[in-house]
């Protein structure tokens, strides 16, 4: 079946604050790429674009920002990328839109991840806009800034025009919440509800933006996806002179305006090599947002503000996040449960064994005991503490776990970035996720409970069980699986346990991470 395309001087046109754009139209959706919110020069905080004259062809994604380093091809199947031309001119943006009319149909707006040195607006494939946009009537925005040594690196003793800059990329967020709290009415998105998504790094800046009051009232909730990731992306603290300093001498330069203008990849070269050095001393070494007056800093060491009390939250993650990525060393097809014990006590121990199975019995009674080797605790255990903390000052702080048992190698738990297709409603655009009976009521129960949570603030809906939000002593989690259900604080004794032996594993076994992995 052929599909309807249309591009033309009368279609897909729209008059925005700076000047007029053209997307196209594709099956009755309005497509706007590389629209540009905001300018800036390197280190400093975003300006306003200039107005321009005629029309602007939004047609083409705009540039990246630059990575520190490139992607290498791996784990391609579980999480499909993309990469595109990168430049330092990256604060731009996409739209997908039903009509760009006056009916203010919520706004989603899609943060990516690669934590807040790498990734785009269009990394992952499963990042397209279109069918949340044209399934869910609403009208989406993804979203590019600076990232890694651009767009986190402070300068600020070396001038009042690097003042923010170790928060730089957040402020190009901000500026692009501007952009949409002033525009998107155009396209037929409603300013006054705004939901940000954001998965992994995402996530994480989700939580930066809520403890930056510059961004207050340009959101109206948040779904944090894989993003509360304590210890993984510690704030900034303290100044990046020193950092700036040895930067400059690695580089034989004279003064800190050269880094302005020295290539971006002698800048990202210098920048890796002196780096871990700093890291060592426990020194400033970017990054990251850093904690000022901007950025008041990680919610689960400061507290969160008071003034987003009123911000709804679904926070989750999946159940094997990192240590998904590797294959087992075991095949689990025809595996019995007295097999995968022995797989387990001839890892952990008998001791450890016999003080988890029981805690991990209850709480995955449909899983087998080995895959507590790979049941996480890098974003779980945060997470823990993160939705009973807001649930405190919030009480519509809503709970999941993504926990399908993903159809490779024979089943395997699922990894860091498994729940974005479903999120988007691209299951379709990642073969992986396909199984005959599952995929599309998986996906619909997913999706479904984020369109609900869009445009009301709550993700009940029909395809779920009855979803409450959690109090300080209920974690009410949604259990997303072959059989979705709700399980009230289900490891709540189990994952801290789970880390306190996995620990021991992983050092005997001389494994010093499992969360640095290509996703």
């Amino acid at each position: 079946m052929a599909h309807n395309f249309i591009c033309n001087s009368e279609t897909a046109i729209v008059s925005t604050t700076k000047g007029k754009v053209r997307g196209y139209c594709y099956d009755g959706i309005s497509i706007f790429k590389g629209i540009p919110y905001a300018k800036a020069k390197r280190f400093q905080a975003p300006c306003p674009v200039e107005p321009w004259e005629g029309v602007l062809d939004a047609t083409s994604y705009g540039y990246v920002c630059p990575l520190l380093e490139m992607g290498k091809p791996a784990c391609e199947l579980l999480v499909p990328h993309r990469y595109w031309v990168m430049n330092e001119d990256c604060q731009n943006l996409n739209v997908w839109t039903p009509a760009c009319d006056r009916e203010k149909r919520p706004v989603i707006v899609w943060l990516h991840g690669g934590g807040f040195e790498a990734g785009s607006a269009i990394e992952q494939i499963a990042y397209e806009g279109e069918n949340m946009c044209r399934i869910g009537q609403a009208v989406v925005v993804s979203i590019n800034h600076r990232l890694n040594v651009l767009g986190y690196c402070d300068l600020s003793d070396f001038g009042e025009e690097y003042q923010n800059s170790g928060n730089a990329g957040t402020e190009d967020i901000i500026a692009a919440l501007r952009w949409i709290r002033e525009n998107i009415a155009l396209f037929g998105g409603d300013p006054d509800n705004v939901t940000l998504i954001g998965q992994s790094g995402g996530g994480a800046k989700i939580t930066t933006l809520m403890q930056t009051p510059a961004a207050d009232g340009l959101y109206a909730r948040g779904i944090n996806m894989s993003g509360v990731v304590e210890g993984l992306l510690p704030d900034c603290e303290g100044s990046g002179k020193a950092l700036v300093q040895t930067m400059l001498s690695e580089l034989q330069l004279s003064g800190v305006k050269e880094l302005e203008t020295v290539s971006y990849d002698r800048l990202a070269n210098a920048y890796k090599k002196v780096r871990p050095i700093l890291a060592k001393e426990g020194k400033y070494c970017g990054g990251a947002p850093q904690k000022n007056s901007f950025y008041l800093g990680n919610p689960l060491k400061y507290g969160f503000r008071k003034e987003t009390a009123k911000i709804p939250l679904i926070v989750g993650s999946v159940f094997g996040e990192f240590a998904s990525f590797v294959a087992p060393p075991y095949d689990k097809r025809g595996m019995t449960k007295a097999e995968a014990e022995k797989v387990l006590k001839d890892a952990l121990g008998n001791e450890a064994v016999e003080q988890l199975l029981p805690l991990y019995e209850a709480a995955y009674p449909e899983r087998l005991p080995v895959d507590i080797l790979t049941l996480d605790y890098i974003i779980r255990h945060p997470i823990q503490k993160f939705v009973r903390m807001r649930a405190k000052v919030n009480p519509k702080t809503y709970s999941y776990l993504f926990n399908y048992e993903m159809p490779i190698d024979g089943g395997r738990t699922p990894w860091h970035c498994a729940d974005i297709p479903y999120v988007f409603h691209n299951a379709e655009l990642v073969p992986i996720t396909q199984e005959e009976g599952i995929t599309e009521k998986l996906e619909k129960q997913i999706f479904d409970s984020v369109m609900a949570f869009a445009r009301t603030g709550s993700p009940e809906n029909e395809s779920v069980p009855l979803w409450p939000a959690c109090t300080p002593d209920e974690e009410n989690t949604m259990v997303f699986d072959r059989q979705t259900r709700l399980r009230t604080n289900h490891d709540e004794n189990l994952v801290p346990l789970v880390e306190k032996y996995m620990k021991i594993y992983l050092e005997k076994a001389g494994i010093k991470s499992m969360e640095n992995v290509q996703h």
